[in-house]
């Protein structure tokens, strides 16, 4: 790793995956959960957070009546919910390798029904799993895929030689999730990410992300709603302008469908409560490679 940075599930990109995990916690107190994360909670009680989070909405509307909490779980539902769906199209036509990008707190591995065949690979940073581990561990957790792969390592370093060392197959379609992973990358990073995963991925392969049309006009929307929060993404997201993921893959093989954020809740029946420089801007790309 030499000098570069790592971070835990508290400080560093960490305490967004755990923010994050507060908003599934929220969501799947609702009555109509679009996605119910028994996990989520868990996470965010074991956790020592340097800032205050909540698990129900109840909390979330009693400590935060600006709605914040509130509306931040609305979109962590809908952004669960539509890539819960992403795998279960990739299994149902027939595609049971999966890996999971910068995963963080992701528990699809113990919640979501997987095929007999299913193989899961999570890569992120080593403590970040390790605290997932733990957690999961101790509350009894107990994968749902057949065959589950940590790979504790930084992105920045060579995760293809990693997934195929712990037995990535890449002749056999894979289904990629990139969430909430594309603002922390420069233009190079990503540019060279997605290299990557069209290099691995067979014909047949799936691929969802999740991106922004115009970071910092996502960033101003969020300062909207909260300083605090809008000063720490500040020093972690790359507002750099660069390629759509359908510009990146639709000319080398991809087909790339973009959903809109708000599109997205509407099917769902839920609507955004935040500003629209940041719901406009959040879209949700499905793309599936079609070529050699």
């Amino acid at each position: 790793m030499g000098t570069e940075q790592q971070w835990d599930i508290v400080s560093g990109i960490g305490i967004t995956a755990l923010a994050v995990a507060a908003g599934r916690a929220v969501e799947a107190s609702r009555p109509e959960a679009l996605a119910v994360d028994p996990y989520a909670a868990r996470f965010v009680e074991e956790a020592d957070a340097p800032i205050p989070l909540v698990t129900t909405l109840a909390e979330a509307e009693a400590t935060d009546p600006t709605g914040n909490w509130a509306a931040f779980a609305t979109y962590a539902g809908v952004r669960t919910r539509a890539f819960d769906e992403h795998f279960e199209r990739a299994a149902a036509a027939g595609v049971t390798q999966a890996v999971v990008l910068a995963s963080g707190l992701d528990t699809r591995a113990f919640r979501l029904n997987w095929p007999p065949d299913a193989v899961l690979y999570e890569i992120d940073q080593p403590l970040v799993l390790d605290f997932k581990s733990t957690v999961l561990r101790k509350h009894g957790a107990a994968p749902t895929v057949p065959a589950h792969h940590l790979l504790g390592l930084d992105l920045r370093n060579d995760w293809p030689a990693a997934l195929e060392t712990a037995g990535f197959d890449r002749t056999r379609p894979t289904a990629w999730l990139a969430e909430g992973l594309l603002p922390y990358l420069p233009p190079e990073s990503e540019e060279s990410l997605f290299g990557e995963i069209h290099r691995l991925s067979a014909p047949g392969s799936l691929l969802a992300v999740e991106y922004y049309l115009d970071l910092q006009q996502a960033l101003d929307g969020a300062a909207e709603r909260s300083r605090e929060w809008a000063e720490n993404l500040e020093i972690m997201i790359h507002t750099d302008r660069r390629p759509t993921p359908g510009e990146r893959l639709s000319g080398i093989g991809w087909e790339v469908r973009d959903v809109p954020v708000t599109e997205a809740a509407r099917g769902y029946g839920r609507s955004l409560d935040v500003p629209v420089p940041l719901s406009g801007n959040a879209v949700f790309a499905f793309a599936r490679r079609v070529q050699v």
